[in-house]
């Protein structure tokens, strides 16, 4: 990715590294995403992309390095300021995590309803006015069982955008979606990120669609950004990580096996 000022810089992740038990799951990580556009986060999978979303909400705190919100430091904040930095920050979670009991309605309101003082009146505006935008104000009181993966995970987009976030992040949005969803939701990402002018983050496998609506790439890989540019600069890299990965390679460097001892060793063991 190219270098960028602190001014146009929107999250920061400086020197990172995470444990889970003992096993590393973030060593030295460094990543710059830029404001105002779309940046896709890709890797395989247990790399650590979705532990780089709980970073920058404040999930989770690493054991060393910094995570920086524009010019917020999130894994100092604690209490009402973590509350503060999240109510600017929309999340779109892979299954759409909507509640079940509540209309399309109601699942948009919910934040305005939590974090705000607005009157029904307005809410009621601002909620069909989101739900018009992802072209579903015609489902407003039907419930999640009654919609198909697709208009889900488009009311969960509505959701996130509810108060107006400067930053979007999205959690695997095209898994399992049919071609007419997914091209709808590529536009969507694309469009929406364009009309309010925020930052989005977009954690995906999907590399043949990251073209269509991401301006920066980062690669994770064994803990570490392996690769970062724009898709076109993915695309023509002679990297051997970035080529196995946009290709689907099997072989390479990022292992298919999680490490382990050697299958004899542990076949004697049984034995033992």
């Amino acid at each position: 990715m190219p270098d960028t000022r602190a001014a146009e810089v929107a999250i920061r992740l400086c020197d990172v590294s995470l444990k889970r038990g003992d096993r590393p799951v973030l060593e030295g990580f460094s990543l710059q995403i830029p404001a105002g556009k779309v940046t896709a986060v890709m890797g395989p999978s247990g790399c650590g992309k979705t532990t780089v979303l709980k970073l920058i909400t404040g999930q989770l705190r690493p054991d060393a390095g910094e995570v920086w919100v524009g010019d917020i430091r999130v894994d100092r904040l604690g209490g009402g300021e973590l509350s503060g930095l999240r109510r600017n920050i929309g999340v779109l979670l892979q299954n759409g995590a909507l509640f079940t009991d509540l209309t399309c309605f109601d699942n948009v309101a919910l934040p305005l309803r939590e974090h705000t003082a607005l009157p029904e009146t307005l809410i009621r505006r601002l909620v069909l006015l989101k739900l018009q935008t992802v072209g579903l104000r015609g489902a407003a009181q039907m419930y999640p069982r009654e919609l198909s993966g697709g208009m889900i995970r488009r009311v969960a987009m509505a959701r996130a955008m509810a108060l107006d976030p400067g930053v979007i992040l999205y959690d695997e949005p095209f898994a399992g979606l049919d071609p007419i969803s997914l091209g709808a939701s590529l536009r969507l990402i694309r469009e929406v990120n364009r009309a309010l002018g925020i930052t989005s983050v977009v954690i995906t496998h999907d590399v043949a669609e990251v073209p269509q609506f991401a301006d920066y790439c980062c690669i994770i890989a064994d803990g570490h950004v392996v690769a970062t540019g724009t898709p076109e600069q993915l695309h023509d890299s002679d990297q051997e990580v970035v080529l196995q990965f946009v290709g689907g390679l099997p072989d390479g460097p990022v292992p298919f096996h999680f490490p382990a001892p050697s299958l004899a060793e542990d076949l004697l063991a049984m034995d033992a």
